[in-house]
């Protein structure tokens, strides 16, 4: 595959760049559906993950980085972003991922970096186990680990049409990869190393049509909040971020084409967001420039409030 990036680029005029209202296109989308897990080449317009955008400062020279659903959306932009920094990356994504996943090699490779591409499903907790060991075998240590994949589907009547089937596969997603990745990481992590968790503005403002989905991120907040308190005395730290509405390949194949249409104009600042516009935030969160924050859930929002 060639390294193409036809992606959706910000405003080049100066002035409208540093407006956060115009940065990004705040217009309707396109009334589109996918099947899941949804593919970053047939969105309309296509996410930018700061391939164009994003420049690396050398903040992370020599680490080494774990990042599960890495292949697009969020995860494709940390993985960029990481990679830039000089970091080395692996990251998880589904097999039906692979065209997705190809490129986000690539672009990790163009990087400088070395790239590891995992391909699995996270609900299986043997999977999640060879994760970590595959990475620590690669990259002959782990130093970040970044718990992102995640599974949402709406339901049109709430719990009315949320089947069992719906709500194990999104608690296994969700929180059950995160509790096992964890787990097989910590004996691996020294003190430095840090953990990043992607949470939801869906953890503090639950929509009826995501019960599953908002219960995992307010628990994806505790688990934060707890391993914070329990693995601060070995030096390392724990935070989250919590996205509010992101342009990624999750939305169309898991809301309505009526939602995708008007998707994000109802925050403060009246688009949804980009997956580049996450990325500083998790290379903050692990770098030593953020060496007193731990037990934190920092909002990348649009302006929408947490609490």
């Amino acid at each position: 595959m060639a390294l193409e990036n036809h992606v959706l680029n910000p405003a080049e005029d100066p002035e409208e760049a540093s407006d956060p209202r115009t940065m990004y296109p705040s217009g309707e989308f396109e009334p589109q559906t996918q099947d899941y897990p949804g593919w970053t080449e047939a969105m309309i317009p296509r996410p930018d993950h700061g391939e164009q955008s994003y420049v690396g400062h050398h903040r992370m020279m020599g680490f080494r980085t774990l990042i599960t659903g890495g292949d697009s959306g969020i995860g494709r932009a940390v993985a960029i972003a990481f990679a830039r920094e000089g970091a080395d990356v692996a990251f998880t994504y589904l097999p039906e991922e692979e065209q997705d996943a190809e490129l986000t090699v690539q672009l990790i490779e163009a990087a400088g970096s070395r790239a590891l591409a995992l391909p699995g499903d996270l609900r299986d907790e043997e999977f999640c186990q060879e994760v970590i060991a595959q990475t620590i075998e690669e990259f002959d240590g782990l130093n970040v680990l970044v718990n992102n994949a995640g599974f949402q589907m709406t339901t049109s009547q709430g719990i009315e049409d949320l089947s069992s089937e719906q709500f194990d596969r999104t608690f296994k997603s969700n929180v059950y990869a995160l509790f096992w990745l964890t787990k097989a990481a910590l004996p691996h992590l020294q003190p430095g190393s840090s953990i990043i968790n992607t949470s939801s503005i869906q953890g503090y403002h639950p929509s009826p049509s995501l019960i599953d989905y908002a219960a995992t991120k307010a628990a994806i907040n505790s688990m934060t909040f707890s391993l914070a308190e329990s693995l601060g005395s070995k030096g390392i730290r724990v935070n989250a971020v919590a996205p509010g509405p992101i342009w990624t390949p999750l939305q169309p194949p898991t809301q309505p084409e009526e939602k995708i249409v008007k998707f994000g104009q109802d925050t403060p600042l009246g688009r949804a967001g980009q997956p580049a516009e996450l990325a500083a935030t998790y290379v903050l969160l692990a770098t030593e420039e953020s060496s007193y924050i731990s037990g934190s859930v920092i909002g990348v929002t649009g302006g929408k409030h947490l609490a």
